[in-house]
């Protein structure tokens, strides 16, 4: 089973860029001459894919996330380890991304390249970043365009992923600071934090707030008590380390063992239920500024309640400029990777 086993999957991180990165800049019509159906394609590999599994939602935006935290968004963690080299794939906290986040790529990288106009011209970070919009979109999230021409990674190290990925046990401040130094603020993360309304997380990384939270009281005291007993079923003292349960168990048609098939912001109340398996998805005590309405949030920002305390939705307009691309990678020639899956072997994914 898939989890999205970091706090907060940036769902619209392929959006904007960085000013002080240079000259690359990313556009919507980058493909428009080279391979102008891209986007169809793309999405009909990514639906096959989901009629098959629903954990391809949550594996392939936990897949995007985990490559743009580390080096940006440029497909470096599907590249495969080799003899002389460990890739950021077989980094410890990588070992849990799910397969199917990465067969969601392959088949829509093969998709495409079955066109022949299209044919190794397509970059695998650009392929990635249009998958996760679309499991989003056809999970009931927002659709959203996608900005276009990223170069696929020429490196791919695991020790290149120490420290650039947060842990399940982060509090909000510690969130808050490794956000920041990618150049997202507090607001960003809270509103891109509705992608934990799908998925899975495992049992290992909530079991001592189950059972060993402190010597007087076993059980996290900011569990709701119902919710800590459905947890204990489902997670058992000593529980398979594989053993998974869904992250939200809030929404209606969702449960411990069942996750929810729609993407969406109800999950932003459940902190305030104490509903969240996640320290980071608590309301955290924080000493440094206004508190938020909790880690998942959703797709809401505090700011921007109405009258009647109802949360906007606001994945478009003003909002958008904040949720921007990490380090871009400028289009410099000479330095095409070859393949996306094995480094200068295999299909050649890069347009230069």
């Amino acid at each position: 089973m898939a989890k999205i086993g970091v706090v907060v999957l940036l769902l619209f991180l392929s959006l904007y860029v960085f000013p002080q990165l240079g000259s690359a800049q990313l556009q919507q019509n980058y493909y428009a001459n080279i391979c102008p159906n891209v986007e169809t394609i793309v999405r009909n590999a990514v639906t096959k894919k989901i009629q098959e599994t629903f954990v391809t939602v949550g594996a392939t935006i936990r897949l995007f996330f985990h490559d743009c935290f580390v080096q940006g968004c440029d497909a470096s963690v599907i590249i495969v380890s080799t003899g002389n080299n460990t890739a950021e794939k077989d980094n410890p906290i990588n070992l849990s991304l799910a397969g199917d986040g990465f067969d969601t790529v392959i088949r829509a990288k093969a998709a495409v390249d079955a066109v022949p106009q299209c044919t190794n011209k397509v970059s695998c970070a650009d392929i990635l970043a249009m998958a996760t919009r679309d499991v989003i979109a056809l999970a009931g999230g927002p659709s959203y365009a996608v900005e276009l021409g990223r170069l696929d990674g020429l490196s791919s190290t695991a020790s290149s992923v120490n420290g650039m990925l947060p842990p399940p046990s982060f509090n909000l401040d510690q969130l808050t600071s490794i956000f920041a130094a990618n150049g997202l603020s507090q607001s960003d993360m809270i509103a891109l934090s509705a992608a934990h309304t799908v998925g899975f997380a495992h049992c290992s990384t909530f079991a001592n707030r189950l059972y060993n939270f402190s010597p007087g009281s076993p059980v996290d005291p900011s569990f709701n008590q119902d919710y800590a007993a459905q947890l204990q079923a489902a997670c058992p003292p000593n529980a398979d380390p594989n053993l998974a349960v869904a992250n939200d168990p809030v929404t209606p048609g969702s449960s411990t063992t069942s996750t929810t098939r729609t993407y969406n912001k109800e999950w932003a109340s459940s902190p305030q239920t104490k509903s969240s398996s996640r320290t980071r998805d608590r309301r955290p005590s924080s000493t440094h500024g206004p508190e938020p309405a909790g880690i998942s949030a959703g797709l809401c920002y505090r700011d921007h309640e109405d009258g009647a305390g109802r949360s906007q939705n606001r994945v478009s307009g003003k909002h958008s400029p904040q949720l921007r691309l990490l380090q871009l990678i400028e289009r410099k020639k000479n330095k095409t990777k070859q393949g996306c899956f094995t480094l200068f072997k295999l299909q050649n994914c890069i347009h230069s």
